[in-house]
């Protein structure tokens, strides 16, 4: 069987707060959702009906089960999934504050079970026959996910997608992630990230002065995404930009890896990026206005409706 998508990275069980504005010293109830970068990508690729799979790894315990069960219903399939013995599967806490402030709390210490995937458990083959492969560079802050990411892109023979998606905190030694994102970013045909990503591994600069960076690297699609001034995708000497589309934002953690998705989406589908990226934009404003990440991700046309309505 072969992939349409295959996505690779960190994996969550996400446990918001189902009160607004209240600090973690004073939540009182909690919601369980499936979380992490990469399973949320594959979640709203298959949401659009694509055969989607994630490679990661979980502890040998319920949140591991619960992962596995709700990939599964979520059409996405758990078959890359591998199990750490003795690692806790993560757990990750957020406050809301909108519209703009959603403090993280990782738990993923010692280590999180995805980053000690090696290139051994990796299904290069399939990887190799993907339509789409998507990394993230949360696999690169560590060994041995660093080594086996860049086994991966190595692998890969179709549309190469990675996502910057550089979280401070995860990284031993912050200071190698330029260097690291920008091994990857010479194996990507697309890279993706926001303003503060993209100057980690390129530099500072306007978004076309770092488009330009990127594209020195091999990228051959840079999109740059700029908070409220909207998202630009740079290919080649074109750009195609997308401004902000309005919602009433509950929890904007989400929004990234459903542009992901919707990203991937429109790839797989052929459509032109001038339709790629509003559409894109439009997928991850849908997602801010709810509080869960993979369980709301969106289909098609409630896509289009809020496109329709904006």
């Amino acid at each position: 069987m072969s992939y349409e998508l295959i996505t690779m990275g960190r994996v969550g069980v996400d446990l918001y707060p189902d009160q607004i504005g209240v600090t973690l010293d004073r939540v009182e109830r909690f919601n369980r959702y499936l979380g992490g970068t990469a399973t949320n990508v594959a979640v709203a690729a298959a949401r659009y009906g694509h055969r989607s799979a994630v490679i990661t790894k979980v502890g040998d315990d319920a949140f591991g089960a619960y992962v596995r069960r709700a990939l599964e219903e979520f059409g996405v399939d758990p078959g890359f999934v591998t199990t750490h013995p003795e690692l806790r599967t993560p757990i990750v806490f957020c406050e809301v504050h909108p519209p703009d402030h959603f403090p993280i709390l990782f738990y993923r210490q010692p280590a999180a079970p995805d980053v000690t995937l090696t290139t051994e458990e990796l299904p290069l083959d399939e990887i190799h026959r993907a339509r789409i492969f998507w990394t993230t560079g949360t696999g690169l802050s560590v060994e041995p996910s660093r080594t086996a990411t860049l086994a991966a892109l190595d692998a890969a023979e179709g549309t190469v997608v990675h996502d910057l998606d550089y979280r401070p905190s995860l990284w031993a030694d912050p200071a190698e992630a330029g260097q690291w994102q920008r091994e990857a970013l010479r194996r990507a045909t697309v890279a993706v990230g926001n303003l503060e990503e993209c100057s980690v591994a390129v530099g500072d600069g306007s978004p076309a002065e770092m488009a330009r960076r990127l594209f020195e690297l091999g990228v051959e699609v840079a999109i740059v995404k700029q908070g409220p001034e909207g998202v630009t995708a740079f290919i080649g000497d074109r750009e195609v930009h997308a401004a902000p589309v309005v919602v009433d934002v509950v929890n904007g953690l989400g929004a990234g890896d459903a542009f992901g998705g919707a990203l991937c989406h429109g790839l797989l589908e052929g459509w032109d990026w001038e339709e790629i990226i509003p559409f894109a934009n439009a997928a991850g404003a849908f997602v801010a206005a709810q509080l869960a990440c993979a369980d709301a991700m969106p289909t098609e046309p409630e896509v289009r409706e809020l496109m329709a309505n904006a």
